[in-house]
């Protein structure tokens, strides 16, 4: 087993590469970061993940310096960065149209920013170099960008970003102009670059999987605040509110009232004729307090008749099935209008299928399935 898991952020030792401090960012009236404190550490692969509008874009805009917080200060490497202007900082910006120069080969792209920095000319060659066997571009290093494709673009874009050697790279919407096969090759690229230069990144994205997949750290964040900055599997597994546990991935929630029933256990009131559910949970929930339960679809089971040893079942009929190839999802309607989705790996053909529309089953998961959260 390997013991060096990659966790700075458990070290109590380890010294935050970026660290905000009680940032607050507005634009007028309109406050786009309310008073958020982070910190990022060297290495890492952290994602800002957010909807549209939610501060995301500020927050990074703000660590390549093209805005100042209204209050609060970015340190990078213990060092107050906020009078620091945009082109001293050791932060490089990837941005989301990838700004190459059309009349420049590709092989000039990468070397602009040495060339203005003035760097001798046989680092700058060797640099460039190392560039394009990083990014796999040698054989197109005497192109220009309009003779190329957009996932090859996008990797001349990375390779210029990375060429000056950033302490940090800031990538926004990187893929966003990809289909979506190009863009799973590019999140495995990205992620074997960052490991293999060591450089920390920070990519703003609205793309739920992508953050899961590309990141060793995720931030959800909403109007302005972080919601919560976790591991993936722990955002997935553990969301800490209902904000996230909707925001990531398909999810089941149901509203009830809670009432402890034994060590961590609790009993879930939920709707009118239908027996209560159980939960288990860490968080100590006081008795009749207004709770929710977060249940994955992949963790709920679809059966024909009532499992004999299950601890939470109940009853519907099957009203839509979506098909995704390795995956059945079934929405089963409760006799009260509740929808409840049900996941199943299809690893049999299509005609064996086990239930159809109309049919009735029942649903059933584990007390520790589900996330119970106090609303």
């Amino acid at each position: 087993m390997n013991t060096d898991v990659f966790a700075p952020w458990d070290d109590p030792q380890a010294k935050p590469l970026i660290q905000f401090r009680n940032v607050t960012k507005r634009f007028g009236e309109f406050t786009a970061i309310d008073n958020l404190s982070l910190d990022i550490f060297e290495k890492e692969f952290f994602a800002l993940l957010g909807p549209s509008g939610c501060g995301k874009t500020t927050m990074m805009r703000m660590l390549a310096g093209f805005e100042t917080p209204t209050e609060g200060h970015i340190m990078l490497g213990g060092q107050d960065i906020d009078p620091i202007p945009p082109n001293k900082r050791a932060v490089n910006m990837m941005f989301q149209s990838y700004a190459l120069f059309p009349h420049l080969s590709i092989w000039e792209n990468i070397a602009f920013g040495l060339r203005r920095d003035n760097m001798p000319k046989s680092d700058l060659e060797e640099r460039v170099e190392e560039m394009l066997r990083l990014t796999r571009l040698e054989q197109f290093a005497r192109r220009k960008p309009h003779q190329i494709s957009g996932g090859q673009r996008q990797r001349v874009a990375l390779a210029r970003s990375l060429a000056k050697a950033p302490k940090l790279l800031l990538l926004d919407e990187p893929l966003g102009a990809l289909d979506k096969k190009l863009r799973q090759d590019t999140q495995f690229e990205l992620m074997d670059i960052q490991e293999k230069t060591g450089t920390t990144f920070v990519i703003v994205t609205h793309d739920q999987e992508e953050a899961m997949t590309v990141a060793s750290r995720v931030a959800v964040m909403d109007q302005g605040k972080l919601m919560q900055v976790a591991t993936p599997d722990k955002i997935y597994e553990y969301p800490n509110s209902v904000y996230v546990a909707d925001f990531i991935g398909d999810v089941n929630i149901l509203e009830g009232r809670a009432s402890a029933n034994g060590d961590d256990s609790y009993q879930i009131d939920w709707a009118e004729g239908q027996a209560p559910l159980t939960a288990t949970s860490a968080n100590g929930l006081s008795n009749g307090q207004s709770c929710h339960l977060a249940i994955r679809p992949e963790k709920v089971t679809i059966s024909a008749d009532r499992p004999a040893d299950a601890i939470n079942a109940v009853q519907g009929k099957v009203h839509d099935i979506a098909y995704l190839g390795n995956l059945s999802t079934y929405y089963v309607e409760l006799p009260n209008g509740t929808i409840i989705k049900a996941q199943t790996a299809n690893t049999r053909r299509i005609s064996r299928r086990s239930f159809t529309w109309e049919d009735p089953v029942w649903l059933s998961w584990t007390a520790t399935a589900a996330v119970l959260l106090a609303s």
